[in-house]
């Protein structure tokens, strides 16, 4: 569930950030391509920490 609402959270704030930086930047909005991106790129941060952490605490 956990992974869920982690890939809902960032395609919505990827969305966002996205619109903001396309205007700012005046270049082309790709919805899909970015809230994508940002879905991957939060699965596999959230993951990492998660396994450093856990790694971490183990070889106490």
């Amino acid at each position: 569930m956990k992974q869920v609402v982690i890939i809902f959270w960032s395609f919505i704030f990827g969305e966002v950030i996205g619109a903001v930086g396309g205007a700012l930047e005046v270049m082309t909005y790709k919805p899909l391509t970015i809230g994508i991106v940002a879905a991957v790129a939060a699965l596999i941060a959230s993951n990492g920490i998660s396994l450093l952490s856990s790694s971490d605490s183990v070889k106490k």
